[in-house]
């Protein structure tokens, strides 16, 4: 029996992943990359909703392949490809668009969020669509399942009532995936900002722990985290931010429950306890960031990677497009 997809992607937005992306993202993947027939995407269609510096963004886009590898991607069991070399994405995202309601799409959370920053007249009409495009990525594979954080879920489900939608007027045509949302344990916090998300975005460095950052950096990052004063190492989102992150942290680098964790460092203070963050982290990064260095030092090689990765995905999205185009009478 053929196995049901799974289908993710992150954006090549900034030169490196962050913590964040490791264990809420490539963490998970990894790990569920055994069980389905897994599609991870590089959405550089996504990344250019926002202006971007095309030398820059074509750097992006292979080093961020590079990372999905050395954190433990399988090109060889999973595909892993970039969006825009697969044009079934641009073409089925205006199918879509025009089943959307405009209403429908300016209630999509993200891009009233991020307009509320910026304001709606430095918003691109791409952004506007976003979702759609997301939905459109997600369909043309017949995907099963969407691991997506819990920011992501609303756009999951706009995808679903697109294909409900689009089922109902034009016959059966796409599968109606399922969102798979991650623990709050995978979502990460900002090192300075405990109370943030760790985000690419953030005003301040120094919270944010980069894969490609060197090992001593990533070590002095964590040792300098903010706490509180209390000296206990237990969790507690609302009153110790720090401490509950760092603690979700370390669960996630060794694989001890958090419970536990605070039973093992009950009574010996923030340093010893910082320092063993920081060494679970660097023991398990500095082997990423080493060979992701491997991997760049080829481009070519990971540009062939690349394009036949493209080729696979390109015939499971080319058939799932030609049954659309042909449902709406286009073919």
């Amino acid at each position: 029996m053929a196995q049901p997809r799974l289908y993710s992607g992150i954006q090549p937005s900034s030169g490196s992943l962050h913590l964040g992306n490791y264990i809420g993202a490539l963490q998970q993947w990894r790990a569920m990359q055994g069980d389905f027939d897994a599609f991870f995407s590089i959405v550089d269609l996504h990344a250019i909703t926002v202006p971007q510096q095309p030398e820059v963004l074509r750097e992006q886009v292979r080093t961020l392949a590079a990372q999905y590898i050395a954190g433990g991607i399988d090109p060889d069991r999973a595909c892993l490809y970039v969006q825009s070399h697969v044009s079934a994405h641009a073409q089925l995202a205006w199918l879509l668009g025009t089943i959307t309601g405009f209403g429908e799409a300016s209630r999509m959370t993200q891009f009233k969020d991020k307009t509320a920053k910026g304001g709606q007249e430095a918003a691109s009409v791409g952004l506007f669509t976003y979702p759609i495009l997301m939905a459109a990525d997600i369909l043309l594979y017949d995907t099963a399942v969407v691991p997506v954080g819990d920011d992501q879920k609303q756009h999951v489900e706009l995808t679903r009532d697109l294909a409900e939608r689009f089922n109902k007027r034009f016959g059966q045509t796409f599968r109606a995936p399922k969102p798979v949302i991650r623990a709050d344990g995978a979502r990460i916090y900002d090192l300075q900002s405990p109370e943030s998300k760790m985000s690419k975005s953030a005003d301040n460095d120094k919270g944010i722990v980069w894969l490609l950052d060197d090992p001593a950096k990533t070590a002095k990052k964590i040792r300098s985290a903010v706490t509180d004063t209390d000296g206990a190492i237990r969790a507690d989102r609302a009153e110790k931010p720090g401490v509950t992150n760092l603690l979700g942290i370390l669960s996630a680098f060794t694989g001890s429950p958090v419970a536990t964790l605070e039973a093992e460092f009950s009574g010996q203070g923030y340093g010893v306890f910082k320092t063993a963050v920081a060494d679970a982290v660097v023991a398990e990064l500095a082997p990423v960031r080493e060979r992701t260095l491997e991997l760049l030092a080829d481009p070519a090689e990971l540009d062939r990677l690349l394009a036949a990765n493209a080729e696979r995905a390109a015939e499971v999205a080319d058939a799932t497009l030609g049954r659309a185009l042909e449902a709406m009478g286009l073919r």
